[in-house]
């Protein structure tokens, strides 16, 4: 007994043993038959024991990996419903058609992947037969998120159903005409096919798990039935190295996702090689996937196995299979069967033994094609086994060949992701394999045609009847526009009216805003408040009691602050999406909210507030996903700027997402510097992408975390050409005492966000201590002014009158202009062309520090009297003021 107890895993010793006799006799046992017949049968009982507890539903850890061998075994695989016959046929020509789109295509040097389809064509069309349900029963179907290098195959099945024509095949990757398909599925370039935009690696699985989440978050909301909705994600093995890929895992895990089925494609190659070449990638996902809580459904070996298998009799195989390592297991499928003999059979003498009964063209079947991802009974049974569990998401691990049916020229080699075309020879022997009849004549070297069975044969008829019988075709894109009502003005006019003598930030400013909004009775409901852990920052906690936070579990515990005013509170049908420390994980959140009126026909109101630091640096990808995907709210860039984040440094200080945003066609970013502003921008955003006229556009707001009192709105403000259009003037120069207006040096100031205060300062100081007459503008985009600069320098090239916005409200304004704003210089500067005046500049170029926030604007120099130093300079350029009132300002203001 003491030789159990020193051989138990450490911290076992900590649990009671109530009969160590027994343990004893149990630990004798395992000894004894790892004496008698080995460690091999010992391993192999011990495993089944405890896949047996697992299944009975013991408190025990989960095995991790089981062994390389189907999941599904051959006696227990459903038979395929439907005709196998014809379903080959389809997927014959739709391979065809894949290769022969992108073979012409190379003749404009443009490229296209072929291998990924080949690779995964079955797994693609048993889903389309018999599982993906279009959107033509709910509205909503299923929400396939494709393999980005796969599209050829998509629009080879869309050319068959005769959604596409030659036409457009041959305009694959030329979309400059406007009518081209685009390379990878875009949803803004193809908006009727596609919903998600995943070529983007990494993406789509990150997107996919958050999609099921929120189709259950509109569920438990009471907005949708989405329970026939399944969410099916096709990823390659090697894009799960990203690590978005893996990201929200646990999350799907958690909450039992069992409407969300990834499927990926092991084909054992990443772009330029082996994914795992020294190890087993399918073992490590499966155990990745059941430590996350995952089903996992693992689908490798094809027909031609299931003899091998049952010559197994000792385990041998198995264990070799387990064994061996990826790279050497390509290697197999490109070299001959006297290799295999030798590499693979010849490792065990009962492996040999085994081989002697085979022969070489079964070990070439086996080894060089033979995979469960190629063959639709195998496939179907996967699928089946994922959508039938329950209680958690599955992950199906299928094994195929890339480049499979390619010719050898392309299977398994490692540059396939780069070969963009097939030669004559090649599709000739592709023809033969897939028996489609293509006369010799057709296949000419110059241009390999397109084939198509005609609209009336059995292969379209038995297409479009799995269509019609799964809800239409998939994947398809539909928008039935529904508006929403406008929200009462009384929100607004709140903000309109200012604070009074009360201090608030910006940031506060639009917390209240929107806590209104989701009162009003037609469109509250529809907001979807997203904030990754940080609300309480945010002065967002007063939501947490009223609107609660969405769990699909409720609240199981009772919360450490359940005694206050303002607890934490989580329901199931809360609104509130909290997503933890995870700015990715809640923008994927968004873009799954800002595009759910066209994937089930429910306009949602998103927004989502972080720190304007950790949004577009760190998901600015997400976010050009979120344009081509049309997703429509409000991100808020909240602690905004490069110095109002007191003590905080470098990496919390932002001073250059507005430039990132500039970059993004769909984004319209306001730097707001007051609260009536914020009203006046969010009111006009409601209209633009709520509205009759909805607009695949959403808007970047910036807030500030510095309380200030709010100023009511001027009389005469004008809302359309000012605050809007990105720059209105907000207070005319102060009267220098003791000269008249006319003689005084004039200047006007440009401020964005909460740089508006330092300039309404040195407007002060400039007249009191310098005679200086300067006005202040309220910039409250610089971008938008850009775009409309730019567009009228477009219309200028095609004979029309057009002047920019900004060059005629600037126009007439005496004296030169200096830009400043919490942001780097590039920021403003992004207008500067435009402007007719001579252009100035401030901003906080450079990183940012740890500091008050005055001493932080000191060292970036944009405070209020580094503003009126700028100020003086540029006039003295222009002889306007005496070059010595600029060394005077300076040393009287310590600069």
């Amino acid at each position: 007994m003491t030789d159990v107890v020193r051989n138990q895993p450490s911290g076992l010793d900590q649990l009671p043993d109530r009969d160590p006799e027994e343990t004893a006799e149990w630990a004798a046992s395992l000894d004894a038959v790892t004496r008698a017949a080995g460690p091999h049968r010992a391993a192999y009982l011990m495993r089944r024991t405890l896949e047996h507890a697992e299944g009975s539903a013991l408190a025990l850890p989960r095995l991790l990996e089981t062994d390389y061998v189907n999941t599904v075994p051959t006696s227990a695989e459903p038979g395929l419903p439907g005709d196998e016959d014809l379903e080959r046929r389809i997927t014959a020509w739709n391979r065809w058609n894949a290769a022969a789109m992108v073979t012409r295509g190379s003749r404009y040097g443009l490229g296209g992947h072929i291998a990924t389809y080949a690779s995964a064509a079955w797994l693609y069309e048993t889903g389309f037969n018999h599982f993906f349900h279009g959107k033509e029963g709910d509205g909503s179907g299923d929400q396939l998120f494709v393999q980005g290098h796969a599209s050829p195959g998509i629009y080879a099945r869309a050319f068959l159903d005769g959604r596409l024509t030659e036409g457009h095949l041959d305009r694959f990757r030329q979309e400059a005409g406007g009518d081209g398909l685009p390379s990878y599925p875009h949803p803004r370039r193809l908006p009727w096919l596609w919903e998600f935009p995943t070529v983007s690696m990494g993406l789509g699985p990150l997107s996919a798990i958050h999609q099921a989440r929120f189709n259950r978050y509109l569920q438990h909301r009471g907005i949708k039935d989405t329970s026939a909705s399944h969410v099916w994600a096709f990823l390659g093995d090697g894009e799960m190295d990203e690590p978005e890929s893996t990201a929200a895992l646990a999350l799907a895990g958690r909450e039992g996702l069992d409407n969300l089925t990834f499927v990926i494609n092991c084909n054992l190659q990443r772009l330029d090689g082996p994914v795992r070449a020294n190890f087993k990638i399918v073992q490590e996902l499966e155990a990745q996937f059941r430590a996350a809580g995952w089903n996992v459904v693992k689908s490798l070996w094809g027909t031609e196995w299931d003899a091998l298998f049952a010559l197994d009799t000792t385990g041998a195989l198995v264990r070799r299979l387990r064994e061996v390592p990826d790279g050497q297991f390509q290697t197999y499928a490109t070299r001959d069967a006297a290799y295999v003999r030798e590499h693979f059979f010849g490792s065990d003498p009962a492996l040999a033994e085994m081989a002697n009964v085979l022969t070489d063209a079964q070990i070439a079947a086996c080894f060089h094609t033979s995979r469960a991802g190629h063959e639709p009974r195998k496939v179907y049974a996967a699928y089946r086994a994922a959508v039938e569990a329950k209680g958690a998401p599955t992950v199906i691990l299928a094994q195929t060949v890339k480049g499979f049916t390619l010719g050898p020229g392309f299977e398994s080699r490692n540059a396939n992701h780069q070969m963009k075309k097939l030669t004559g020879v090649e599709f000739r022997a592709m023809r033969d394999l897939l028996e489609l009849p293509i006369p010799d004549s057709a296949l000419g070297e110059d241009l390999v045609p397109y084939a198509h069975p005609g609209p009336d044969s059995p292969e379209v008829r038995y297409l479009q009847e799995r269509q019609a019988a799964l809800g239409g075709p998939a994947p398809a894109r539909r928008v039935h526009p529904v508006a929403l009502p406008e929200p009462s003005a009384k929100p607004f006019e709140a903000l309109a009216k200012g604070s009074g003598t009360q201090e608030i930030a910006t940031t506060m400013a639009f917390v209240r805003l929107v806590k209104d909004l989701m009162r009003e009775k037609e469109t509250g409901r529809r907001w979807v408040p997203i904030v990754p852990d940080e609300a309480r920052t945010f002065g967002m906690e007063s939501l947490f009691p009223t609107a609660g936070i969405y769990s699909p579990l409720g609240q199981t515990y009772e919360p450490v602050d359940r005694d206050q005013l303002l607890y934490y509170k989580e329901a199931q049908n809360g609104q509130i999406l909290n997503e933890g420390i995870t700015e990715a994980g809640s923008m994927a959140d968004f873009t799954a909210a800002a595009t759910a009126y066209a994937t089930h026909g429910e306009p949602m109101i998103p927004f989502y507030i972080f720190y304007s630091m950790f949004g577009w640096q760190r998901t600015a990808d997400q976010m050009w996903a979120l344009a081509d995907q049309l997703g429509r709210g409000f991100l808020i860039g909240a602690t905004a700027g490069r110095t109002t984040m007191t003590g905080e440094g470098l990496q919390h200080a932002d001073g250059h997402s507005h430039l990132i945003a500039s970059t993004n066609p769909a984004a319209l970013a306001y730097d707001p510097a007051f609260a009536y502003e914020v009203g006046v921008i969010v009111r006009e955003g409601l209209r633009r992408m709520y509205g009759p006229e909805a607009e695949d556009v959403f808007y970047y707001l910036t807030v500030y975390n510095e309380t200030k009192v709010q100023p009511p709105m001027p009389q005469g403000t004008d809302v359309e050409d000012g605050i809007l259009k990105g720059l209105y003037r907000y207070q005319e120069a102060d009267v220098v005492e003791g000269a008249p207006e006319s003689d005084a040096p004039r200047l006007q100031l440009l401020a964005s966000g909460t740089a508006i205060h330092w300039a309404l300062d040195a407007q002060r100081l400039l007249a009191d201590e310098w005679g200086v007459a300067a006005d202040v503008w309220s910039a409250t985009s610089w971008s938008e002014l850009r775009r409309d600069a730019l567009s009228c320098d477009a219309a200028q090239l095609t004979g029309e009158d057009r002047v920019p916005y900004v060059t005629r409200a600037l126009a007439g304004a005496p004296g030169p202009v200096l830009a400043v704003s919490d942001w780097m210089r590039a920021v403003p500067d992004q207008i500067s062309q435009w402007v007719p005046q001579d252009w100035n500049s401030l901003g906080t170029d450079g990183f940012g520090l740890s500091d008050t926030r005055d001493a932080a604007r000191r060292h970036f120099g944009v405070d209020p009297r580094s503003v009126v130093v700028a100020a003086l300079a540029a006039l003295a350029r222009r002889g306007e003021v005496k070059q010595e009132a600029v060394r005077e300002a300076r040393e009287r203001y310590g600069l």
